[in-house]
């Protein structure tokens, strides 16, 4: 098979049916943007929750014990492995704590130590807000313990919306990709359509479907990396240029993997595969229903 002859009629495909090919291309192009798209801006959206995951505190209260009782329960809540860690804060601390953030009213209450000695927690940042549940219901039964406190509305919100957020991206990206899939699928259908007499020629002296199939899926596969290339390119001066003049702040956004050459990749590929899979299965099928006679 010549090479030359693959790529000669894939190229010409673009001539023949030029609004086709443009709309394909235009449709990757789509694609490829609101998936780039989404996965930046989803990157954050997934840190921006881990680090408020971070901050999220459990306060454990304690009774009027000993310092060998408070130590004991120090040991056990460091055990709990859902603990990244736990830091005592005594009375004494604790009413330091309360004179700096309520200034003058604080005198008040004199040296009178009124605050309870607490455990301090952080959780690991992957551990979910009904983990964290699980965690204070077995911090409350430990024995010295009068009282468990943690945000627990705020987590499961954030959780939620993070979840609904990257839930209807993904759906909508998915939408976008398969309009693509199918504008692929009719660019190479209308080009078998108008090649379909030379097809059965082919076919007449010999030529497989495959041999003939393989200039149509290169042809799918190059308008895929022309729309991915130009996708690309629009989502990195839309980071760079766009949404910075209108928000400076988001300069500051991170690229998923930490390098911007990863998703830029990874959005060319997609565009590819795209044209490809469209291409193949619009070849496969056309093809094998051209009869020789």
């Amino acid at each position: 098979m010549s090479l030359s002859y693959v790529f000669r009629e894939s190229f010409a495909g673009f001539r023949r049916a030029r609004l086709s090919a443009f709309s394909s291309v235009l449709a990757i192009m789509l694609a490829v943007v609101l998936v780039g798209i989404l996965a930046r801006v989803s990157t954050n959206a997934f840190e921006l929750a881990q680090a408020l995951r971070q901050q999220v505190e459990v306060e454990v209260f304690l009774a009027d014990l000993s310092d060998r009782q408070m130590n004991e329960i120090g040991i056990s809540i460091r055990a709990q492995e859902e603990v990244e860690t736990a830091v005592f804060i005594s009375r004494e601390a604790a009413m330091d704590r309360f004179r700096e953030e309520f200034g003058a009213e604080s005198e008040l209450f004199g040296d009178v130590l009124f605050l309870p000695a607490s455990y301090l927690i952080r959780v690991k940042p992957d551990i979910s807000a009904a983990e964290i549940v699980v965690l204070v219901d077995q911090l409350r039964e430990l024995r010295g313990v009068e009282e468990v406190r943690f945000n627990q509305r705020g987590l499961e919100l954030l959780e939620d919306r993070l979840t609904v957020f990257i839930a209807a991206g993904s759906l909508f990206g998915l939408f976008i990709s398969f309009i693509a899939f199918i504008l692929v699928f009719n660019t190479i259908r209308l080009t078998i359509y108008a090649k379909r007499d030379l097809i059965r020629a082919m076919k007449l002296v010999g030529a497989t479907n495959g041999f003939i199939k393989r200039p149509f899926m290169l042809e799918g596969s190059l308008q895929g990396f022309t729309g991915g290339l130009l996708g690309t390119g629009i989502v990195a001066l839309i980071f760079t240029y766009g949404l910075p003049a209108w928000l400076p702040q988001l300069e500051r956004l991170t690229w998923p993997l930490g390098e911007w050459y990863w998703l830029s990749g990874a959005l060319v590929l997609l565009g590819i595969i795209l044209g490809f899979l469209g291409s193949r299965s619009a070849s496969k099928k056309f093809i094998q229903q051209t009869k020789i006679g």
